[in-house]
């Protein structure tokens, strides 16, 4: 019996900016079966690790959008954001998992880099700050997902288009992607396509 058929059940794929996502959920046969942008935090800073993070231990003071704060503050603020952000990941997956027809089991997200253990050293270090937020994000999704029960596929975004290409065995994943976009129509956008190859690679690798 082949995949398609025994494959029952749809996979989410994520793809992230900021505190905003785009979620794109497809189906047992690939089908595209749900889009939506979602945003994990309202009313509070996006970027407190690389803004106000920075602020508090000197960069971009002479810029005219900084503003003087403590590193305590930021610590403070980081955690309240991360809360905020784990709710809202848990509000917007129970809207997603209501939503859809099928059963979703699986979400793909895109890897983490790895760094610094402490809010403060990821603050500290020029690289680790600018790439702390996302991570924070993609952590809040990735365990809202497995609170459901789902398992979360970490995907490499320069091979994912890729590996979607392998697992369908098409010659061209760009034009699959557009086409499958044509069934709800615009927006549809780079970023959809990633995250559409990626819960489509993510399903295949069961």
């Amino acid at each position: 019996m082949s995949e398609e058929r025994t494959r029952t059940t749809a996979t989410v794929g994520v793809a992230e900016h900021g505190n905003s996502a785009e979620l794109v959920t497809v189906g047992a046969a690939d089908e595209l079966l749900d889009r939506r942008r979602i945003d994990l935090t309202q009313g509070l800073p996006t970027h407190p690790h690389h803004h106000e993070g920075s602020w508090a231990v000197g960069r971009y003071l002479d810029s005219p959008w900084a503003r003087p704060t403590t590193l305590p503050e930021v610590l403070a603020l980081v955690e309240q954001v991360r809360e905020a952000a784990a709710l809202g990941a848990h509000e917007h997956l129970e809207a997603l998992a209501t939503a859809v027809p099928q059963s979703i089991e699986q979400i793909a997200i895109r890897l983490c880099p790895e760094l610094p253990p402490t809010t403060a050293e990821q603050i500290a270090d020029n690289r680790a700050q600018t790439v702390a937020d996302s991570v924070m994000y993609r952590q809040a999704l990735a365990r809202a997902a497995q609170a459901r029960g789902w398992s979360v596929r970490w995907y490499d975004r320069d091979q994912v288009f890729h590996e979607a290409a392998a697992v369908l065995g098409c010659a061209d994943i760009h034009s699959f992607l557009k086409e499958l976009g044509r069934s709800v129509g615009a927006p549809w956008q780079a970023r959809h396509k990633l995250a559409a190859a990626a819960a489509i690679a993510c399903a295949h690798s069961r």
